[in-house]
């Protein structure tokens, strides 16, 4: 496939976090397929800037050599100011935003018992306060204009694990995310006569760069692994009405495409 500037996403405006690399690079490629101008956020500007491989320039220009429209906007998202420069930006260089997914995380692996207060304050930030700020600041021109989608990046990890199965020290990150789903279903609620659509999605095991380096993929789970194209599809049909309206809810990638017999393209 190519990129189609009539596509479902055609004059929409879409701003992803966390786009520099793994699903965030895939939802980013995928919108611009479908004629979104899309705006790459993260914090890593140019390959080499961070110990992962991935960057938002690499990302633009893979998006821009294909023929799609696409611009960089560097964003700490544990920082208010950076998001609240991160509309503003995107609006004087495409215009008012039409899509949020919020994908940026930070996440460290420890035991509740070890956790650092510190940690545990940055994790909420970027995964929860930031997402809520950011839908705050794009719903001024939504409601103006009478439609909008915010899409919330969620993880299985929300689920309550099995006492007694094993630790993997994840229960800050499952509580991140079980907060950004209830923030997702109330925020629907509340923005439902507006013509505003709130959802989460979770992707299931995608061998991402970052969950590579946390070593989430082992021997036990290798044969779970899912290609990132998937989500992409699935984050896709949730950010476009045709086939109809979806809103308020939490939604798994394999789910969707099995709901929606959904064919994943193969990104530029």
């Amino acid at each position: 496939m190519s990129i189609n500037k009539n596509g479902l996403l055609a004059g929409k405006v879409a701003v992803i976090t966390g786009a520099s690399r793994g699903i965030g690079e895939a939802i980013a490629i995928r919108y611009a397929m479908e004629g979104a101008k899309v705006v790459v956020s993260a914090r890593t500007v140019d390959d080499g800037d961070h110990i992962l491989a991935g960057s938002m320039n690499s990302v633009v220009k893979r998006i821009t050599d294909a023929g799609g429209e696409a611009a960089a906007v560097r964003c700490d998202m544990a920082l208010a100011e950076d998001r609240v420069q991160l509309i503003e930006t995107t609006k004087a260089l495409f215009g008012s935003v039409d899509i949020v997914v919020n994908n940026a995380a930070v996440t460290y692996f420890i035991p509740i018992s070890e956790f650092p207060e510190k940690r545990q304050k940055l994790m909420f930030e970027v995964q929860v306060h930031g997402p809520l700020h950011l839908a705050q600041l794009a719903m001024e021109n939504m409601r103006e204009r009478g439609s909008g989608w915010i899409l919330n990046i969620s993880s299985h990890a929300a689920l309550h694990p099995e006492v007694g199965g094993p630790a993997s020290g994840g229960t800050v990150y499952g509580m991140c995310k079980a907060a950004l789903e209830r923030l997702s279903t109330g925020l629907a609620s509340e923005v439902a006569d507006q013509n505003i659509r709130v959802n989460a999605i979770s992707p299931g095991l995608v061998a991402t760069p970052g969950v590579v380096h946390h070593g989430l993929v082992n021997e036990s789970n290798k044969d779970r692994v899912v290609p990132v194209e998937n989500m992409a599809e699935a984050c896709l049909r949730l950010v476009h009405d045709d086939g109809g309206e979806l809103s308020g809810r939490i939604a798994y990638a394999d789910e969707m495409l099995e709901e929606f017999a959904l064919t994943p393209a193969v990104l530029v």
